[in-house]
């Protein structure tokens, strides 16, 4: 089934000089529960895509289907709306509230869509336990590892069971072995929760132990 479909996407800056082409024609599909990386040197468009498939930002031309419906084809208000119910995002800074522990950072996609706090503390936890951080669900995000609050964020994403995730170096602040461990982790519970997820990753590595690799070179995706 596919999930996504991605048709003829271009996005350019206007300057002084000539304009920036970022995206050029980009077109892709994604299957449901499919795991694609997305590489390419800085500069090339890759977190610009995201936040266009993420209708946080928007293309000049060219569509995004997402289970058939067009997601650019929508008020602010009903954009808000699909990205709280069916898109995650997963940064390379976690982006939790100080303020809030682990567990409450996480139940708060849920609240704000208008469930229960029981409800949203039962799910919050399982996914928390499922990512082995049920011992620290009660810890600020200060008193976390880089690794664990990485991992927090990974649940925050997939706690309203997002149909799409997208993932923009969601490792690129953690070094090697972390990285690793918090990847594989975000693999296997993406896999759980059937996600369909693009991650824009730097590192090769990380990017060959997905479903599919795709680059992004100048603006034109290969």
């Amino acid at each position: 089934m596919i999930r996504l479909q991605v048709r003829d996407l271009s996005k350019s800056y206007k300057t002084e000089v000539e304009p920036i082409h970022v995206l050029r024609g980009v077109s892709f599909e994604l299957e449901q529960g499919q795991f694609l990386a997305i590489v390419g040197e800085s500069g090339s468009g890759k977190s610009t895509l995201l936040q266009i498939l993420g209708t946080l930002d928007e293309a000049e031309s060219g569509e995004a289907l997402l289970d058939g419906r067009s997601v650019f084809n929508l008020s602010e208000r009903e954009k808000a709306g699909l990205r709280n119910s069916s898109i995650g995002f997963v940064y390379q800074a976690h982006h939790l509230i100080p303020e809030l522990s682990a567990l409450e950072n996480v139940m708060l996609p849920l609240l704000i869509r208008g469930e229960s706090s029981k409800e949203a503390a039962g799910r919050a936890m399982d996914l928390l336990t499922r990512l082995g951080l049920q011992s620290r669900s009660h810890h600020v995000p200060a008193k976390l590892s880089g690794g664990e609050a990485q991992r927090v964020a990974v649940a925050r994403a997939l706690v309203a069971s997002p149909k799409l995730l997208l993932a923009d170096e969601p490792t690129g602040n953690l070094d090697e072995k972390t990285a690793q461990e918090v990847f594989s982790q975000m693999r296997l519970l993406c896999q759980e929760e059937q996600a369909s997820v693009i991650m824009v990753t730097h590192s090769m590595a990380l990017a060959n132990a997905t479903d599919r690799v795709l680059q992004l070179k100048k603006g034109v995706l290969i």
